[in-house]
């Protein structure tokens, strides 16, 4: 009795330690917080960030580009004055500043095919975004099925260990009246050791599939955390395999990110290999061009003080005069040197591709292989999409076979363990007999549980290619 006491004690303990202080969460809000905080879903929103900016960049390209340039310096030594052309000796200062606009007039639709592979490329961005968020719901629904498995399984053990403590009890008051030899107090205390183990290990199995869950929900191990097991109708939940496998496969495709994304991306490479082909042939671009200068040696004359200087005689004695003026040579102002510089360039461009190390020519053939690359991987995401639904919708159909016959099992499991109880409480059975029906009844109610629980997922498994929210 001292041992049962112990290891009642124990499992209190360990249990309490386990479920005290939890902070209780459903199916829902698991898969809520996965979706919320997987680092792999997080990596795919930052993929589909970048491929939307790299569609946003295509469509802007198509505006004409706009440069601007300025340079200010000081040449030394003999140079091209940049203002008059000629040649100069000396150090000046020099600005320029031009301006310049170009846009494409036509190239075989080469823009266009670019926006709209980066349109699909989007488009498969989301759909794999989609994807990864199914597939991680569909995850927690199995780690979440996965403990509450386990948490039955404590329910279980511990009905098992309140039995065998009872047994026991009525065995020892049977033998201190000298009903029953103490040999069967000795099985029903090996019997209670072995159950008390079976529920610790129950109870270590909850706690390693909570840390599992949290691993999948990226949740911290040291949270308070406890799962709410709801009340499945297993019956309710088996309408949906009703529905046939070529039914579920066509309701799949429609909806499953694997098939749109495959899709989107046989779209990109076709856009592609149309966008190459048009590096192919001349592209037509106008182009314009405004440009100015300053130059600190561009100098002009300015005359003033006309005046006469005698410079000899003439043979009647007159004197003969020559003009002269003052000069002066400031150099022409910023503003006005900026006016006069001025100069303007408008050009129609013809650009033909000659030869180029074939780059364009192979671009061409990696494009179209790619595309067929493409098409085999849209081919082999439909053929595996097909092969998981038909698996799955026959897995569902075993596992209802076999819960069918575990509910039977376990119904029959239970009415032997009572006529056993009631033989074994009138002296009418051995207690080597009552505990091997007892330990079949617990074996029935385990397989019970794992097939109900395997049922649940293999028709959630169902709702997940339906499309369907994964709840419970």
């Amino acid at each position: 009795m001292r041992f049962a006491v112990f290891v009642s004690l124990l499992i209190f303990t360990t249990l309490g330690a386990t479920v005290y202080g939890q902070d209780v969460w459903t199916l829902q809000r698991c898969v809520q917080y996965a979706i919320d905080h997987n680092i792999s879903i997080q990596q795919d929103v930052l993929n589909k960030r970048l491929a939307r900016y790299t569609l946003l960049q295509s469509q802007l390209a198509q505006l004409p580009t706009v440069n601007s340039t300025g340079a200010y310096g000081k040449s030394f030594g003999r140079s091209i004055n940049p203002t008059t052309n000629q040649f100069v000796d000396g150090g000046y200062d020099y600005l320029s500043l031009t301006g310049s606009a170009n846009v494409l007039l036509f190239g075989w639709f080469a823009q266009r095919n670019t926006i709209n592979r980066n349109k699909f490329s989007l488009d498969a961005s989301q759909a794999d975004l989609d994807q990864l968020k199914d597939d991680v719901s569909l995850n927690v629904a199995t780690g979440f099925l996965r403990a509450i498995l386990a948490k039955e399984q404590i329910h279980v053990s511990e009905k098992q260990v309140d039995l065998s403590k009872a047994q026991l009890a009525q065995t020892v008051s049977f033998a201190n009246a000298g009903r029953l030899p103490e040999l069967n107090v000795a099985q029903l205390e090996s019997q209670l050791a072995g159950d008390s183990s079976n529920l610790i290990t129950a109870i270590a199995n909850y706690t390693a599939s909570i840390l599992d869950l949290k691993t999948l929900l990226n949740l911290d191990f040291s949270a308070p955390f406890d799962i709410e097991a709801p009340d499945v109708k297993v019956d309710d939940e088996m309408t949906v395999i009703t529905t046939k496998p070529e039914e579920i496969y066509q309701e799949a495709h429609k909806h499953f990110g694997s098939i749109r994304g495959s899709e989107d991306r046989v779209a990109a490479a076709e856009k592609g290999v149309a966008l190459y082909k048009g590096n192919l042939y001349p592209q037509l671009s106008l182009s314009v061009q405004a440009g100015t200068n300053w130059a600190s040696n561009y100098l002009t004359a300015q005359y003033s003080n006309p005046h006469l200087t005698p410079i000899g005689f003439t043979r009647n004695g007159d004197t003969v005069f020559q003009p002269g003026y003052d000069i002066a040579t400031p150099v022409i102002p910023f503003g006005k040197q900026f006016d006069n510089n001025f100069r303007q360039t408008v050009a129609l461009n013809l650009n033909v591709p000659l030869f180029n190390g074939w780059q364009s020519q192979y671009a061409v053939r990696q494009a179209r292989i790619n595309l067929a690359t493409q098409q085999l991987n849209e081919y082999n995401a439909e053929l595996t999409l097909k092969q998981n639904v038909y698996k799955a919708h026959n897995d569902a159909i075993s596992s209802i076979q076999k819960y069918a016959a575990a509910v039977r099992a376990a119904d029959a499991a239970q009415r032997a363990l009572d006529f056993a109880k009631k033989r074994y409480d009138l002296g009418l059975t051995t207690t080597v007999d009552f505990l091997v029906t007892q330990n079949s009844e617990y074996t029935a109610a385990s397989n019970l549980l794992s097939a109900r629980y395997d049922l649940i997922f293999k028709l959630k498994v169902i709702d997940y290619y339906l499309g369907k929210e994964l709840k419970l």
